[in-house]
């Protein structure tokens, strides 16, 4: 058994597909698989079950992997921790962003810390806020910039609040609604909506907001991005809550209105809370000297 068979059993587990692990790897999949299939034949198990339309990890893999991730970080560790102790940063800082992020320059913070720590390869993944802190928790990230409810605590990491703000009512440009100024969850009542997926932390936040105020909504369009969101407000077809600085970024051709009882939403910068990397500490160094913020570490 050796490291670069655990990274295979990770990279398949986390892709469900020996191709797209192979082409992660930068190996044959004939290569990749003969790895994996060795490392089934030492311990006397199969890691996976296959089949023409999937793999999934068999019962014994699921138990296999926690420890697989966790070797793969240990070694990464003294590997950093060798380096570090010569003054360098060295590793692979991997970053998890919502795509609505505003709250901090991402591109500059990013051409800081290179300019700070050359040798550290940086890798970013764009994703909604719960599956970036499930990536974090099982340390496929390093740091996560997360968009929550103001009053939803992160578990199981370590947070630092870069920026809170109240969601403002997006409306077409020629709406009713259109230059009322401040209004009121109840003036979008019977409206048509559009929102993110169900169960999402950004969705989580709007319908909070109605269901705390006894009113209905219908959410008719659902979409990932907040640009489809915009669009389908630019066309007249709906209306739509979000954070003022995403609706400013975007130039979408709509008009905001603030809302009174809209709700709050903060943007986290949020980390391993027991032992971060010292490319991660290094991350946080950086945004840190772009401005002040409040951290907090969660149970």
């Amino acid at each position: 058994m050796d490291l670069q068979q655990l990274r295979y059993v990770v990279e398949v587990a986390d892709t469900s597909s020996f191709t797209k692990a192979a082409a992660r790897c930068f190996v044959t999949q004939s290569a990749l698989s003969h790895q994996i299939a060795a490392l089934e034949r030492e311990i006397g198990t199969r890691l996976f079950v296959r089949s023409s339309r999937a793999v999934r990890l068999s019962e014994a893999g699921s138990a296999f992997l926690g420890h697989a991730r966790a070797a793969l970080r240990a070694a990464e560790q003294a590997k950093e921790d060798a380096a570090a102790a010569d003054g360098i940063v060295t590793g692979t800082l991997r970053i998890g962003v919502i795509p609505t992020l505003t709250a901090i320059d991402l591109p500059a913070v990013l051409v800081a810390y290179r300019d700070a720590h050359p040798d550290v390869r940086v890798e970013l993944r764009v994703g909604n806020s719960d599956d970036l802190m499930a990536q974090l928790r099982l340390g496929s990230l390093d740091v996560a910039l997360l968009g929550l409810r103001h009053d939803l605590k992160p578990v199981g990491v370590a947070t630092r609040a870069l920026s809170t703000d109240r969601l403002v009512a997006v409306l077409p440009r020629w709406h009713e609604l259109a230059g009322s100024g401040t209004i009121s969850l109840r003036d979008l009542a019977g409206l048509t909506f559009a929102d993110f997926p169900a169960s999402t932390s950004g969705r989580l936040q709007s319908d909070t907001a109605f269901a705390s105020a006894s009113i209905e909504r219908d959410v008719a369009f659902e979409a990932d991005s907040a640009s489809m969101i915009l669009g389908l407000v630019a066309a007249g077809l709906a209306v739509t809550l979000l954070a003022p600085g995403t609706v400013a970024r975007s130039g979408a051709d709509v008009v905001t209105a603030e809302l009174r009882d809209g709700p709050v939403r903060v943007e986290l910068l949020a980390w391993d809370v027991d032992a971060p990397r010292n490319v991660a500490k290094a991350f946080l160094s950086v945004v840190a000297a772009a401005g002040p913020g409040e951290v907090s570490a969660a149970s």
